[in-house]
């Protein structure tokens, strides 16, 4: 196996190994806390021998009334809640009895996980967090990895042995990919598949990631495959969809963002006022996303890692929740927002999108075609709210109420924008229309002055301030 950091990425050995190595690792010592699914990482540990060096204590608090009266109690057992008291408590034991004796040569470790998987009773969705505190070197301030799972197999058995194995990955990684995040990320699914189990969310802190940014390794889940979405705040925040989105309305805006212009302002401020009126809306809290899909943040074929950070540093300002997907077809956008809401879900897109839509072509994958997508995505309460656009050669405004789609589709679309499924956007700044946002890019590069009338102040002074999007002063 390659040493970590030199060269490509280290060669991927199996579970078994890889526990085995860290059994052997006489400078690694730790506790493990497992709840939900049986103790099927420290059984591992346990199977593959050598286990007295690495394990002082496993633990498996089931019954509340024991759990709560160890860790103390909690609104959800299932939570990011719960896990950090598992691993602050677990973890401060672990020092505070062995640190003395043997802190100088030691490299202590808590792992927890807590999950609700399949079960005689419980059948809903099955998912985990799972987390590992640790000492990159005897004696250091800890540093941690968390991680939000879903587990995707049917049956309690095979949901037990997938969290067996992403947990001694979550260690192995933790240990010998410490300065490696990327390959750490990919790692994760070593022996596994994103059919069996899904890492939705991953955050790095404490003093060996000084530097990390998670909303980059949000964009490497995305990116590697170990998901197909992921979120974050403006605040860079990694979070959890289903506690986002959770029985909310929510409104996506998808673009690339490069860069946010007044268009892309006046499109979402438009679609909220109008989204807020809805039946089922009028007094929620509306969720607003940024969505940006891995096609529009690809350039040549490749992501431009500090091109996408500039991106979101941009909707962070604007104080935007940014949505990272896998998904091309919005079809398969309104399927994953329908997981965790019933509530009203509102799309807002220009004209161009909308054509876009309705060409056959994006659907030949689908048994149904056009028609089995379009039932997907407005079988529950989703609509689209369409900005028009204005034609550069003759100056033309095409709105939802005026655009031509293939003849022996306009009976299909008719259908849908009379029964309010597809709804036009009121009371826009037709001062924008005349924007475009590659228009804006290739000014800013060329250090054309006039690109700031084209995005809102803000914004402006961002780019100016951190030079994003390649922007130089003119001299």
């Amino acid at each position: 196996m390659k040493t970590e950091g030199v060269g490509a990425a280290p060669e991927s050995i199996g579970t078994h190994q890889k526990a085995l190595r860290v059994n052997l690792d006489k400078a690694v010592y730790g506790t493990f806390a497992e709840i939900g699914a049986g103790q099927e990482v420290a059984r591992w540990f346990f199977r593959v021998g050598g286990a007295s060096g690495t394990i002082a204590k496993t633990i498996s608090a089931y019954d509340m009334q024991v759990s709560d009266a160890i860790y103390g109690k909690c609104e959800r057992y299932v939570g990011r809640q719960r896990l950090m008291t598992m691993l602050d408590h677990e973890y401060g034991l672990l020092l505070e009895r062995l640190r003395e004796q043997r802190g100088a040569n030691t490299r202590f470790f808590a792992f927890a996980e807590t999950v609700a998987a399949q079960g005689f009773i419980h059948r809903d969705e099955c998912h985990g967090w799972i987390g590992v505190r640790f000492q990159a070197e005897p004696g250091a301030e800890p540093s941690e990895v968390l991680l939000h799972v879903r587990m995707l197999d049917k049956e309690n058995l095979p949901q037990q042995e997938a969290l067996g194995i992403i947990g001694v990955n979550l260690l192995y990684g933790a240990i010998y990919h410490t300065r490696d995040p990327e390959t750490f990320i990919q790692s994760l699914l070593d022996s596994l598949t994103p059919e069996r189990i899904e890492v939705d969310m991953i955050k790095f802190s404490g003093a060996a990631y000084v530097g990390v940014d998670n909303r980059l390794m949000s964009l490497q889940l995305v990116q590697r495959g170990l998901t197909r979405a992921a979120m974050f705040t403006a605040d860079g925040e990694v979070v959890n969809a289903a506690e986002m989105l959770y029985k909310k309305p929510i409104l996506v805006e998808r673009g690339s963002f490069r860069p946010v212009t007044k268009v892309t302002i006046d499109m979402l401020q438009t679609a909220q006022a109008q989204f807020v009126q809805e039946p089922g809306v009028e007094g929620e809290e509306t969720l607003v996303l940024m969505e940006m899909t891995l096609k529009n943040l690809a350039d040549g074929g490749e992501i431009d890692h500090r091109d996408f950070l500039d991106r979101v540093d941009i909707l962070s300002t604007l104080g935007r929740t940014v949505l990272v997907s896998n998904y091309a077809e919005f079809h398969r956008l309104a399927s994953y927002l329908f997981r965790y809401t019933k509530k009203k879900i509102g799309i807002v897109m220009g004209v161009p999108t909308l054509r876009e839509i309705f060409d056959e072509k994006y659907y030949t994958d689908l048994e149904g075609g056009i028609l089995e997508s379009f039932g997907r995505m407005f079988k529950n309460d989703l609509k689209l709210y369409i900005y028009p656009m204005q034609e550069t050669k003759n100056g033309a405004i095409i709105t939802a109420g005026n655009l031509r789609v293939a003849p022996h589709l306009s009976h299909l679309y008719a259908y849908l924008y009379e029964n309010r499924h597809i709804e036009a956007l009121k009371d826009i700044d037709e001062r924008c229309l005349p924007i475009l946002s590659r228009n804006a890019l290739t000014k800013i590069k060329n250090s054309d002055p006039t690109w700031e009338e084209m995005v809102p102040p803000e914004v402006a002074a961002i780019i100016k301030e951190r030079r994003l999007l390649g922007y130089q002063p003119a001299e």
